[in-house]
């Protein structure tokens, strides 16, 4: 079969799936998604032993050590994934909920219900977890997923898959609710792309390379964000020990990760004050500093940051740090270089900080607090499948209310139009 009659097989598989999902109840899918966590931890050794391929495939074309960790299984990274399914099967489930209902003047009741968007196209790079939270998320959700992870991590997502799907089977749900794209041929991708009216969404997690190709190729909608260019404003009225922490945490505590702060703008009216005792820290962490010319002459350890690393996502321990003359500049910067991902302001002023939020056109706006923080989990969704930058159906966290979308639903007791 060629890898086009293939994929499409395998979507229309996942079409049969849908359907036959869209009537699970909540206890069913629930007893499914426990299910295979604990067939995840009973079959540990056979995942293990499948993931060891990968990694010396991975070694053998040299690639980076983080690349190999990201890939790795491990007991406690499966145990992990069997933790994050029961973690989603306790959430409420969001499929039927009526949001509301209004009555007409001519005695019909008119309202919206949540249900499954029906078959989701997962494609992704590297991590074999995503193939158990991609699962868990879209199955509670009332939707088909379609996996095509990377020729990286091939028999590590097989083996998962295989797991899952068993489960699955077992508790009455048809297989193809859980369909597995196991060509490593980037052309599988691309007929996976042309796949309008059997696909119903696609979803890319990786870099911005991935995500590109993916929405520059897609008839399908796409659910995406190509990176974090995330911005902490200093304002002139913070409290200035809080902004410190609160940076500190922004760019330290994970720096490889989308919600990672990568500029930090300070209001020049407390530069003095607080640039050189916080750059200390950063540096005492080993973090490289890339600076404007006011930034360097209060830290002379700061690099000069050019016009290009202001929309750089460093994924790293490198900083840009920009002295702006107030709160105005500071939004324009925003506007100019971010990525309308995760923007915040540390002030006491009522007033600017409310300014911020309705003013800056980000996903997720913060005050006095980090960027880390814009997160499914921190943000009490439970769980999330990735974090959107686009504006239409879903933007930041998409956790299982993201996984649905909305019907009008009419109760009527006669009535006809005239």
């Amino acid at each position: 079969m060629d890898i086009k009659s293939f994929v499409l097989r395998k979507a229309q598989e996942a079409k049969e799936g849908a359907r036959s999902l869209a009537k699970a109840s909540s206890a069913q899918k629930n007893l499914v998604l426990t299910g295979m966590a604990e067939a995840l931890r009973g079959g540990a050794s056979v995942l293990m032993a499948e993931n060891a391929k990968d990694i010396e495939y991975a070694r053998g074309k040299r690639l980076s050590a983080a690349l190999i960790d990201r890939l790795t299984l491990n007991e406690k990274r499966i145990d992990e994934m069997a933790k994050g399914l029961v973690e989603v099967a306790q959430l409420p489930d969001p499929v039927g909920e009526v949001l509301r209902m209004w009555q007409r003047p001519n005695g019909m009741t008119v309202g919206r219900m949540r249900v499954p968007i029906g078959s989701i196209g997962i494609i992704y790079e590297s991590r074999p977890n995503v193939t158990a939270d991609a699962t868990s998320l879209c199955l509670k959700a009332g939707n088909a997923v379609i996996l095509r992870g990377g020729s990286e991590a091939i028999n590590s997502n097989r083996a998962i898959v295989n797991i899952l799907r068993n489960v699955a089977r077992q508790e009455g749900i048809h297989e193809g609710a859980i369909t597995f794209i196991d060509i490593p041929d980037r052309e599988a991708v691309m007929e996976m792309l042309k796949l309008e009216g059997i696909i119903d969404l696609i979803i890319p997690r990786g870099g911005e390379g991935l995500i590109r190709t993916v929405t520059e190729n897609s008839r399908i909608p796409v659910l995406k964000h190509y990176k974090g260019v995330c911005h902490i404003f200093v304002d002139r009225d913070a409290d200035l020990k809080m902004a410190e922490e609160i940076c500190l945490n922004a760019k330290v505590q994970r720096p490889g990760t989308c919600n990672a702060m990568e500029t930090m703008l300070v209001d020049g009216a407390i530069a003095a004050e607080f640039l050189p005792a916080a750059l200390k820290r950063f540096g005492e962490a080993g973090v490289q500093v890339k600076g404007c010319p006011k930034t360097r002459a209060l830290y002379p350890a700061a690099q000069e940051a050019s016009d290009e690393d202001f929309h750089r996502e460093y994924l790293d321990l490198v900083l840009n740090v920009k002295v702006v003359a107030d709160m105005d500049e500071a939004m324009e910067h925003i506007a100019r270089y971010g990525s309308a991902h995760s923007d915040a302001i540390v002030t006491m002023r009522h007033d600017r900080a409310m300014r911020f939020l309705r003013e800056v056109d980000s996903a997720a706006v913060l005050v006095n607090a980090s960027t880390r923080l814009n997160d499914g989990y921190q943000f009490g969704l439970g769980a999330e499948i990735g974090i959107s930058t686009d504006k239409i159906h879903a933007r930041g966290p998409m956790g299982l209310e993201e996984l649905t979308c909305t019907k009008f639903i009419v109760l009527g007791n006669g009535q006809l139009r005239e």
